[in-house]
């Protein structure tokens, strides 16, 4: 048990860093999802619309790799932006068994309604932090993903 307290008091600096930046993410990570949720989009959804946006036609295994929602059921998302017109699937001509998503028209107009509010609701998010401490976070938080190779 005291061995325990010891590495406890021993690494206080590193476990309290913890409990700020998760209680940060939840934050930031609540607040940017309230114009997703205006938007009558699921954040998966969302995500797909956006990746598609920016990214262009991709194939399914590309999207989970763009989009930063989880991508446990990206099968039934797909299926149901298929089902009301946002999406389309066609087969990939590179590799039969995949297939290529698009936006349709509607699905760019929803994507484009919803984007100008998500942006700005992210730009308030990050108001707290100056354009240098922004890059400073992006470099410190860069050192995790670096981490992982």
């Amino acid at each position: 048990m005291e061995d325990i307290k010891e590495l406890i008091k021993e690494n206080q600096l590193t476990l309290s860093t913890l409990v700020v930046f998760t209680r940060a993410e939840h934050a930031i990570h609540k607040k940017e999802l309230e114009t997703v949720k205006e938007s009558g989009l699921t954040p998966a959804q969302f995500g797909v619309l956006e990746a598609l946006y920016n990214k262009g036609d991709l194939r399914i295994c590309e999207l989970i790799e763009k989009i930063l929602t989880t991508s446990g059921n990206i099968t039934v998302v797909i299926k149901n932006l298929e089902k009301e017109g946002l999406i389309k699937k066609n087969p990939d001509p590179e590799d039969k068994r995949s297939c290529i998503i698009s936006l349709t028209e509607k699905g760019k107009d929803i994507i484009e309604s919803i984007l100008p509010n998500h942006i700005n609701n992210i730009k308030s998010i990050f108001e707290v932090l100056t354009d240098e401490e922004k890059i400073t976070l992006k470099n410190i938080l860069k050192k995790f993903k670096n981490k992982e190779k």
